[in-house]
């Protein structure tokens, strides 16, 4: 199998890369989640917080936005003082603040899923590239996203980010065409 090269190096990366990186996400609690480890990323590999992710999910209630959004100061010093976690004090302040703007955007119904997948026309879209350094590490679409969402008052969603997220969400189907994935992905988006 010839995986995309970013994923080589740890059986955890490959295993992410085989089952989930690209795969249409529209699960409003998993969405959330992965903007939240998105935007704890910033600065760091995807590796260390994919290490981590397992911590994270024990740290924030499951990526509950209720409970998050309900952190006081006693728990931020709790989530400081974690070393599952990755201990900046602005990335679980975003997350909280995050979890505060999930509630608001979501609070007269509309689906977070929805929101999200509006920059793509409800449809993720299948690039075909064919070495790493020709993907974007931004596209018009994620500079929509990511005002949207500063103007939703969410924080840690820069272009870059939004990006990142939306690899990982299936918003783009960005496997290179040589890794079996980039097929798989893109059928299972015709279901």
């Amino acid at each position: 199998m010839e995986r995309c090269p970013w994923c080589e190096g740890f059986d955890l990366y490959r295993a992410y890369h085989d089952a989930e990186w690209g795969v249409p996400l529209h699960d409003d609690r998993a969405l959330f989640e992965l903007l939240i480890l998105e935007g704890a990323q910033a600065g760091l590999s995807w590796a260390t917080i994919l290490k981590k992710r397992e911590n994270y999910r024990r740290a924030f209630d499951g990526f509950d936005p209720a409970l998050v959004a309900r952190y006081d100061d006693a728990k931020v010093a709790a989530l400081l003082a974690d070393a599952g976690i990755v201990r900046n004090r602005a990335k679980v302040a975003a997350a909280i603040h995050n979890a505060k703007a999930f509630l608001a955007l979501t609070a007269d119904g509309q689906a977070f899923s929805d929101f999200l997948w509006r920059f793509v026309d409800d449809a993720p879209r299948q690039n075909h590239w064919t070495a790493l350094d020709e993907v974007p590490a931004k596209t018009v679409q994620a500079d929509a996203m990511s005002k949207a969402l500063v103007k939703a008052g969410f924080k840690f969603v820069g272009s870059t980010i939004c990006y990142a997220f939306m690899q990982s969400a299936g918003m783009v189907n960005d496997h290179l065409i040589t890794c079996p994935r980039h097929v798989e992905v893109k059928d299972c988006c015709r279901k």
